[in-house]
């Protein structure tokens, strides 16, 4: 039986512009289960990054709870948010952020840093998981020294090394090329089914459903549309059908 690991209610979120007040979530209601492979898609501007950093803790919502692991975690302070971060997800976004004078595997391991875990051990988890990667020969290289897609396995690795029990990825294939954008799609699949857990991610892609257990369609601030694997595949065989290709799961 599955558990709710983050449940939203009513959900909405507005932002001042000029003398109007805009709204951009309104009245979202959102379950996610622990071990879920979550995919939320829709158009640019349809409010799926605002959701996300709602959910992260970035974003206080106008209006709604947000649970995450049985906490409100709006109850915290923008700092006690912060430590929960640390501590139980780890982020995989569009756009890798570095810290430009340190090499691949400090990058890997600094979250164990902030975490203050003793330097052998973290240096031996980064190690663990460039190994994992097959990317240990890069090791000692600076990050933007690798192709984009290299630098998003380091990211998803730097993601997973503090063992947080949700992942959260922003657009993470928005810089890649179609191989590319597979491959580290197909590694979110395998962190997913071999760990058990749950992945939460953003896109404006339509074929990455195909990797969903359940897919959420927003548009225009809100849930329009809801998917299992099963429909979420129906849907891209309708989708392919209508423009005369042939789809291949």
């Amino acid at each position: 039986m599955n558990s709710v690991i983050i449940n939203a209610e009513r959900i909405g979120k507005s932002f001042n512009v000029g003398d109007q007040l805009v709204p951009v979530l309104k009245d979202i209601n959102l379950k996610v289960n622990k071990g879920d492979f979550l995919v939320i898609f829709g158009p640019s501007g349809c409010g799926k990054s605002t959701l996300l950093h709602i959910l992260l803790g970035l974003e206080v919502p106008t209006k709604g709870v947000i649970s995450v692991l049985n906490k409100n975690i709006y109850d915290e302070n923008e700092d006690g948010r912060s430590v929960f971060r640390k501590s139980h997800i780890g982020m995989v976004y569009q756009q890798p952020h570095w810290i430009k004078s340190l090499s691949v595997i400090e990058n890997l391991y600094f979250p164990l840093t902030m975490v203050r875990e003793p330097e052998q051990s973290r240096i031996k988890k980064a190690q663990e998981m460039l190994k994992m990667l097959q990317m240990e020969k890069w090791a000692d290289y600076n990050p933007n020294e690798l192709s984009s897609g290299q630098q998003q396995r380091i990211s998803l690795a730097r993601a997973l090394i503090t063992d947080p029990e949700i992942i959260i990825a922003d657009e993470p294939t928005g810089n890649l090329d179609y191989e590319s954008g597979i491959e580290l799609m197909e590694l979110l699949k395998n962190v997913n089914k071999q760990t058990g857990k749950t992945v939460i991610m953003v896109t404006h892609d339509l074929e990455y459903m195909r990797f969903a257990k359940t897919a959420l369609r927003m548009l225009d601030g809100q849930v329009v549309e809801e998917f299992n694997d099963v429909s979420a595949r129906q849907f891209l065989k309708s989708l392919h059908s209508k423009r005369g290709e042939s789809y291949e799961n």
